[in-house]
């Protein structure tokens, strides 16, 4: 599947690395990064998702998708992924920290153990991935590094331990920037609005919020995981070059707007369909 954007050699021979690759936003990094070249490798604590998720992506792809087992929460775990991808490939030009994870609850209801597991697999995990691939190969022969966040400027009721982790994350990232700019390593991160994702199906009511948040975004429809992806994919490409420690945001301007300037919703919006990756159709539930 050639890319809408970007010649199909421009990453040619460049490894790619993109956590939580096999499913929503991540499928779809991998999907261009390898339309545009990259040899990427995605990764899950579990086999069953990055082995079925790297199957299916190369039979789509006619490219191989490689898939092997990590948990960032574990720097063991986190050193020996970095190690196979070097033993396999010998180089990684571009790290994509995509995986993570959260759950839906207001503020008083998170228990220790929650808002532990919440910071060790969005903040601590993204920093041990970007550490351990600075150390093997980035600080010696330079790279980009791109974080997947979520909107962090303004409140966000509901996910106060993750919006704690990401904005950590996008401190972090302006941090290293700057520290890491000698050593040719570009650090940005992507923050998306609401985006139609299979990632939804992991909410009660999905389709029901999504649908109803339409009308507090000025464009009036939810944002693809492809828009996601053509930006990272800028990022890593010669046109982000001059890019570090920002902080983009693919949201159809949420999060500029409140209450106060209020905007005509759609007499027909858009009808609301959560996708789904092949290998994901015929999982029960």
């Amino acid at each position: 599947m050639p890319s809408r954007l970007f010649q199909h050699d421009v990453l040619d021979q460049q490894v790619a690395i993109v956590t939580g690759g096999g499913t929503g936003i991540g499928a779809a990094i991998t999907r261009e990064l390898v339309a545009m070249g990259a040899r990427v490798v995605i990764a899950s604590r579990r086999p069953e998702h990055y082995a079925r998720a790297a199957a299916g992506l190369s039979a789509e792809l006619g490219v191989e998708v490689v898939g092997l087992p990590l948990d960032i929460r574990d720097r063991a775990s986190v050193d020996s992924f970095v190690a196979a991808v070097i033993a396999r490939f010998g180089r990684i030009d571009l790290l994509v920290n995509n995986g993570g994870g959260q759950f839906l609850a207001p503020a008083e209801t998170i228990r220790p153990k929650g808002w532990d597991t919440v910071i060790q697999t969005n903040l601590t995990g993204t920093w041990n991935l970007t550490r351990a691939v600075f150390d093997a190969w980035m600080g010696e022969n330079g790279g980009r590094v791109v974080n997947i966040t979520m909107l962090t400027s303004r409140g966000f009721p509901g996910m106060a331990h993750s919006v704690a982790a990401r904005a950590g994350v996008e401190a972090m990232s302006r941090t290293l920037a700057v520290e890491w700019a000698p050593r040719r390593v570009l650090v940005n991160c992507v923050s998306p609005g609401i985006i139609l994702s299979s990632g939804m199906r992991n909410y009660p009511e999905g389709a029901e919020v999504a649908r109803a948040m339409q009308s507090e975004i000025p464009l009036k429809r939810l944002g693809t995981v492809t828009e996601v992806a053509e930006l990272v994919a800028f990022l890593a490409s010669p046109g982000g070059a001059y890019i570090t420690g920002q902080t983009l945001v693919v949201d159809g301007g949420r999060s500029l707007w409140g209450n106060t300037w209020p905007l005509p919703d759609d007499e027909d919006p858009a009808p609301v369909v959560i996708p789904s990756e092949p290998w994901e159709e015929n999982e029960p539930g």
